[in-house]
């Protein structure tokens, strides 16, 4: 955290901005000042109306009222161009560099500007702005093979390219080890040092504390909590602490859970393994995987080689970039696609070549990270989405005919042990919030006597509250015994759930670690750093 407490010039000053979607205002008169010079952290939950508050100011939506001002004039941001000619860049969660062309190549993409494509002077301010960040990059790399780290540093020089003055990163280390964070916030400090403005979007208050020199909280929309430089800069972490999260959570914190998981929860502290039941993890193996490899489709990426052993009530968890492989795998796992070569066991059965309902019925389980479109019937009830895997069965069904009290008398026993918040079961299940519509999907898989379910970043978009929740189920299920593969981007829930960590990386496991506790995070980090060096050809020092 910067000592810098003198009032930099504002570069971008919205006023009363307000954004309502059909049953949402998504932002409520929300007035934020970004100054040159500083980093400007946004903090608060997923679904409090930082990722619309960004998108109005990167031109992707338009407010319904209030205004913007640069250099003190108003502006109308009508378009990404028009956000780019005023000077603001926007690096999002996801990659959008182009896998099959070279850094190079992506940049001038977006060059626009010149008839003719300059190659050597599009080189020369390539070195210019990586030195700028502190980053070596080679310019010939294809992008398909750049680490995370390395995406995101790329990501940010894109939107450099064009002379932006004001940088926003959303949520830019939600998927990095911590030595990639630890480039990271190292070349935003370069990057405010020469007169940015950044707006870091952030869910993790260490990281906040640590780079920030402003912060704004957002809560259901509105402005909560504004910390101004002169006043952070007085503040220890642990005050800050406590000022962040009363504007989060509010008198909520209670009812969130215990004090010490939403301080891990919000990254105000380090997420600590959960302890595992004495004796849950059995010799026994349910899932053997043996040389498994089946080609990239529509775009997917393949996997090559794959094993994977899992005993009853063991945890394995599978980390790395997001999109290499990891959807492959589960779908190749939960039968949805067809394998060119190797074995698949479900205990001591061959399951290699059965279908999604015969491997169901002999306990595996699929949660799919697609929840509104492959996990749910959008215009069906809850209800009968919440017994999707046992239509035609008894007693729900009897010769074809539904039984309407048995199903109600099931969805409403698993509504309630799963707290899913709806009207009534006849509700239709697609006008539930995400995190209901999780909740939905744990009930219906995790019901009827699974002996291995698959999850598949089980708790991404999710608002704290359902993300403590979910990690207690998927915890409670392994220590009855039952064999769990998760699947997500997030280290720190790795570490927090898994046995053991495997790395996944161009849809080959690269290695694997023990969840030993503090360092097994950076464990994995050294996993993907040593294989992203044999694949360049360098050695590290």
């Amino acid at each position: 955290m910067t000592t810098q407490v003198a009032e930099n010039p504002v570069i971008v000053g919205m006023k009363n901005v307000t954004k309502t979607f059909p049953g949402v205002v998504a932002n409520d008169q929300i007035s934020l000042d970004i100054r040159q010079g500083l980093v400007h952290c946004l903090l608060g939950e997923n679904g409090a109306g930082k990722s619309t508050l960004i998108s109005i100011l990167a031109g992707m939506q338009q407010p319904d009222s209030g205004q913007i001002e640069i250099d003190g004039k108003v502006s109308r941001i009508t378009s990404t161009r028009a956000a780019m000619k005023l000077g603001v860049g926007v690096v999002y969660q996801h990659s959008t560099l182009i896998s099959s062309m070279t850094v190079l190549e992506n940049l001038m993409l977006g060059d626009t500007k010149r008839v003719l494509l300059d190659k050597k002077g599009a080189r020369t301010k390539l070195r210019d702005l990586s030195a700028l960040l502190g980053a070596e990059i080679d310019p010939e790399i294809k992008a398909r093979n750049l680490g995370l780290g390395q995406q995101q540093q790329v990501e940010i020089i894109k939107a450099l390219w064009q002379g932006s003055r004001v940088l926003i990163l959303d949520e830019p280390t939600s998927m990095l080890t911590p030595q990639a964070i630890e480039s990271l916030l190292a070349s935003v400090v370069r990057l405010r040092n020469e007169g940015l403005a950044v707006i870091f979007i952030t869910h993790k208050l260490r990281e906040a504390y640590a780079i920030g020199d402003e912060i704004s909280v957002l809560r259901k929309g509105r402005m909560v909590k504004h910390v101004p430089a002169r006043e952070l800069a007085k503040m220890n972490e642990s005050s800050l602490k406590n000022t962040v999260l009363t504007a989060m959570f509010g008198d909520d914190q209670a009812s969130a859970g215990n004090r010490k998981t939403i301080e891990e929860l919000a990254g105000a502290a380090t997420a600590s393994r959960q302890a595992r039941k004495a004796g849950s993890v059995s010799e026994t193996t349910v899932l053997s995987v043996s040389q498994v490899t089946c080609s990239p489709n529509d775009g997917t990426r393949g996997i090559f080689d794959i094993n994977i052993a899992i005993r009853a009530g063991e945890i394995l968890g599978i980390a790395g970039i997001d999109g290499h492989g990891q959807s492959t795998l589960a779908e190749v796992l939960a039968g949805q696609r067809k394998l060119q070569s190797g074995r698949v066991l479900l205990g001591e059965t061959d399951v290699t070549h059965l279908d999604v309902r015969a491997r169901q019925s002999m306990g595996l389980r699929y949660v799919t990270d697609d929840r509104l479109h492959e996990g749910i019937v959008g215009n069906l009830p809850v209800s009968l989405n919440l017994l999707l895997k046992r239509v035609g069965q008894k007693p729900f069904w009897n010769r074809g005919r539904i039984n309407r009290q048995e199903v109600l008398d099931e969805s409403n026993r698993l509504i309630s042990e799963f707290d899913i918040r709806t009207p009534n079961p006849e509700t239709r299940a697609g006008t539930l919030s995400g995190g209901n519509i999780q909740k939905l999907l744990l009930a219906r898989e995790l019901s009827n006597n699974p002996k291995l379910v698959i999850f598949n970043k089980p708790t991404y978009g999710l608002d704290l509250k359902t993300v403590a929740r979910v990690r207690e189920i998927i915890l409670e299920f392994a220590n009855e015994g039952v064999a769990v593969l998760l699947i997500s981007a997030d280290l720190d829930e790795l570490t927090e759930l898994a046995d053991r960590i495997a790395v996944i990386s161009q849809g080959r496991l690269i290695g694997e670690t023990p969840n030993v506790g503090a360092r097994t995070a950076e464990i994995v980090g050294e996993i993907i750093v040593n294989e992203g060096a044999a694949a360049t050809g360098k050695s590290r020092k």
